[in-house]
């Protein structure tokens, strides 16, 4: 573990792994796999409580009953807030593209109709946060066996796991944490 601040601390995998999604490869299986939805932060279940009808345009119809019946957001067995699953499935936010998953909360930012891109712990992966105190997080790598290809793909472009989630690194802890990310990485020791 690597000490960035004294709020912070980072797996040294995040700085030397490989990593950089090859979703014509996978085909989006993260969103469609796994034991329960995408870990939401409490303002995260907000945003999703007010405005997942922005989402529903570009949901699925199996996403928006799952929505209706379970609603926008749900707790899974481990009673962390999530977004709910279609017949414990893929994530009731998804649809399909051409075999591709992809998710309805980012098409509707992309299209400027919310100003919410996706959760967090989706946009952060293969980064997972660990909260280990009221105010210090560590920053792991989540090694997941789906991700296969985007770890060779990482490699092949030389492209790190911290490197590949810039912007929402960025977004989470600010450009001096991700400097003092790229500090730490580039330089061992």
């Amino acid at each position: 573990m690597i000490f960035i601040s004294d709020k912070i601390i980072v797996s040294e995998s995040v700085l030397t792994e490989s990593f950089c999604c090859d979703v014509p490869v996978c085909k989006g299986i993260c969103c469609v796999e796994g034991d329960s939805g995408a870990p939401l932060t409490p303002a995260e279940c907000s945003l999703l409580e007010r405005n997942w009808k922005l989402y529903a345009p570009y949901m699925q119809p199996d996403g928006i009953r799952s929505v209706e019946k379970q609603g926008s957001w749900v707790r899974d067995i481990e009673d962390d807030a999530v977004t709910p699953l279609i017949e414990g499935k893929e994530c009731a936010y998804a649809y399909f593209k051409d075999g591709i998953c992809m998710c309805a909360i980012e098409k509707a930012w992309s299209l400027g109709v919310s100003s919410f891109r996706k959760p967090i712990s989706c946009w952060l992966y293969p980064i997972r946060v660990q909260k280990l105190s009221e105010d210090t997080v560590a920053l792991n790598y989540h090694q997941w066996h789906l991700c296969r290809a985007a770890r060779e793909l990482g490699a092949q472009k030389k492209v790190r796991v911290f490197e590949f989630v810039k912007e929402p690194l960025i977004h989470c802890f600010g450009p001096d944490v991700y400097r003092a990310i790229t500090r730490a990485a580039d330089n061992p020791g």
